[in-house]
């Protein structure tokens, strides 16, 4: 069973990461009315924010667009920091809304930040109990009671960490494109563009979250499903 789970998400993940490279190549083909590249979109809906101390930085890469709140910078690959058209758009914009999240405090990322380091002790909990398992000291002789709570207990907060990511990308995406519409950074068919655009970078999330419920629900399954 863990492994169809596996085989089945790993599938879907490909289809969508295949989906979204291709809606990213497509609309990079369209150049912006406004001819505004990613980085100037950038620092303009930050500064229309009133965020003055956020730097928009060029990083290696495809698709690795992202927002460092440790040292507050707002890093786009070369094809969004330097594209003038509707995914680096998107893209750009997307990063900017967690910049404006990170400075008014949102409560969902506020969540998130919070659960970083409990998240990364229940990942190395998890492989301290692969490793144990494959020496095989399982769980170092643990009743198999306290297996189960420990196996499902951290990956609940792993699970519970992509729930807590989803509100927090979806409102950056939606930060984006209210503010290109209203700043007529793109035209309707642009806005449209960016839009999907958005919409299938998303999808890698939710994609994730499914399959992270999927592999709890195998697990409380396996320890604890024959309870009467």
């Amino acid at each position: 069973m863990i492994i169809l789970i596996v085989v089945v998400f790993a599938a879907l993940g490909f289809i969508v990461s295949r989906k979204l490279k291709s809606k990213f190549k497509k609309y990079s083909q369209t150049s912006l009315r406004a001819n505004l590249s990613g980085k100037e979109i950038a620092e303009l809906m930050l500064t229309d924010n009133n965020i003055h101390d956020v730097k928009v930085l060029s990083v290696e890469g495809q698709l690795t667009d992202h927002y460092n709140s440790m040292n507050r910078t707002v890093n786009l690959s070369p094809d969004v920091y330097y594209g003038r058209n509707a995914a680096a758009a998107a893209v750009a914009s997307h990063e900017c809304g967690h910049a404006i999240q990170h400075a008014t405090s949102y409560t969902w990322l506020n969540l998130r930040s919070a659960m970083v380091p409990v998240q990364n002790a229940s990942g190395k909990i998890l492989n301290i109990v692969l490793i144990a398992s494959l020496l095989g000291g399982f769980m170092l002789n643990l009743p198999y009671e306290i297996i189960g709570y420990i196996v499902v207990g951290s990956y609940g907060v792993m699970t519970l960490f992509t729930l807590v990511t989803l509100p927090v990308e979806f409102d950056a995406s939606n930060r984006a494109l209210a503010w290109i519409k209203t700043r007529n950074v793109v035209t309707q068919d642009e806005y449209a563009m960016s839009k999907d655009a958005l919409k299938w970078a998303a999808m890698t999330y939710v994609v994730a979250a499914l399959a992270a419920l999927a592999t709890l629900a195998y697990y409380i399954f396996i320890f604890f499903g024959n309870r009467d």
